[in-house]
């Protein structure tokens, strides 16, 4: 999925999505790129999965910004991972940063729910978000928005 041709004309973007993949596994990697590049992503994340608590620290991961799981088809049926992802200041000349929160559920007792702190260390305007996630097809009924906001 890639939102591409985006116009400087907002402050900042939100997107939102709600996913599931083909791929076997309950759950698996989802990232992000600006601008098609694969360098300069940096991020800390707080994630539970239902029994613990963690954090951790991440670089690049295969080539973008990992953002958390997205639920495969060994996952409950008819179940989707949700995302909103906040960028302010996208076309500004400063390197970027984002927040996402995120939740992958299976109705079991492994679930995870995330909130990411980002940071693209680029400063070119975002014109393109590509989201995907390793050899996963996106299934019917998946969706994702982009959303510009201005200040009033």
């Amino acid at each position: 999925m890639e939102f591409t041709a985006i116009p400087a004309s907002y402050t900042d973007l939100v997107v939102f999505l709600s996913a599931r993949g083909t791929e076997s596994q309950v759950y698996n990697s989802f990232k992000l790129q600006f601008n098609n590049s694969s360098s300069g992503y940096s991020a800390k994340e707080v994630f539970g999965d239902g029994s613990s608590l963690s954090s951790l620290t991440r670089g690049v991961v295969d080539n973008g910004l990992y953002i958390g799981n997205i639920v495969g088809n060994s996952a409950t049926a008819s179940i989707f991972s949700n995302f909103c992802i906040y960028i302010p200041n996208y076309a500004g000349s400063n390197h970027k940063s984002i927040s996402d929160d995120a939740v992958s559920e299976n109705n079991a007792a492994l679930a995870y729910a995330q909130i990411t702190a980002g940071f693209w260390t680029d400063t070119s305007a975002i014109t393109s978000i590509k989201l995907s996630w390793s050899t996963q097809t996106i299934l019917q009924y998946s969706t994702a928005y982009l959303y510009g906001i201005s200040n009033a």
